[in-house]
């Protein structure tokens, strides 16, 4: 009588892999986001960046709750971060209006995909060591995914409001510069992940996401236009206010 075949542990059942699936098709959208940028597909092309940003969100807490957190896994998240936020949203600025300014325009995306790389670099050591772990209330510098909404602001406004004069290149350019070297910054970000609401107010934050949600579906452009720029008061608010606690809890 054959002897029962003991199941190996290296074997995985196929929802356990779901995270590392989104995790490839966040890569799939930020690939896909760079050629309909060089299409001139622009609003395409975002598109697919934002859905990366969602994906991006939802694959580690996935993973958590599925108890497949891998090493893998981790590597995996941070070269599709690398991408998604770091190459595709410079390389499609760069498509839709820099490549005029040839070598300037080509060498802030340099920069600000360098400001990016080193900001994931920081945070996987961070995320390595023992020590400097800690799950506090503010990011230091602001996220990848943020620098990636905040860098496209400028075609947000160009999509909201047609008519309205396109932003000289030179300021575009500048505006890349900074939004990367306040990912490599050490300013205290605000961290929405650790926030706790009172039972008494849950009722409130859960009718303002509704909100939102639902302006983001009917305005989008407008809605996200006005989502960056309070984002963009949120970080001058840390930089101003002393005493913030400077922790990195995500890339």
């Amino acid at each position: 009588m054959p002897e029962p075949r003991d199941k190996s542990p290296a074997e995985l059942a196929l929802i356990q892999l779901l995270p590392n699936m989104i995790t490839i098709a966040a890569i799939c959208a930020g690939l896909t986001a760079i050629r309909f940028g060089f299409q001139g597909d622009f609003v395409r092309s975002v598109q697919l960046i934002l859905a990366a940003c969602v994906l991006d969100g939802v694959d580690g807490r996935l993973a958590r709750l599925l108890n497949s957190d891998s090493k893998m896994g981790a590597e995996l998240d941070s070269l599709a971060d690398f991408l998604n936020f770091g190459v595709a949203p410079p390389l499609v600025l760069y498509f839709w209006t820099l490549q005029d300014m040839r070598s300037a325009g080509w060498l802030t995306v340099l920069v600000f995909a360098v400001c990016c790389v080193v900001r994931l670099a920081r945070f996987n050591v961070a995320s390595k060591d023992e020590e400097a772990r800690d799950d506090g209330a503010f990011f230091t510098g602001i996220p990848a995914p943020a620098g990636a909404m905040l860098v496209f602001l400028p075609m947000f406004i160009s999509f909201a409001f047609s008519d309205a004069p396109l932003l000289p290149d030179a300021l575009i350019c500048l505006y890349m510069v900074g939004i990367g070297l306040l990912m490599i910054s050490r300013i205290p970000v605000w961290s929405f992940k650790t926030t706790r609401i009172s039972r008494q107010n849950v009722k409130f934050v859960l009718v303002g996401f509704a909100f939102i949600g639902a302006a983001v579906l009917t305005f989008a452009w407008i809605t996200l236009v006005a989502l960056c720029l309070a984002y963009i008061g949120l970080v001058i608010w840390a930089m101003l206010s002393p005493g913030t606690s400077k922790t990195d809890t995500k890339a």
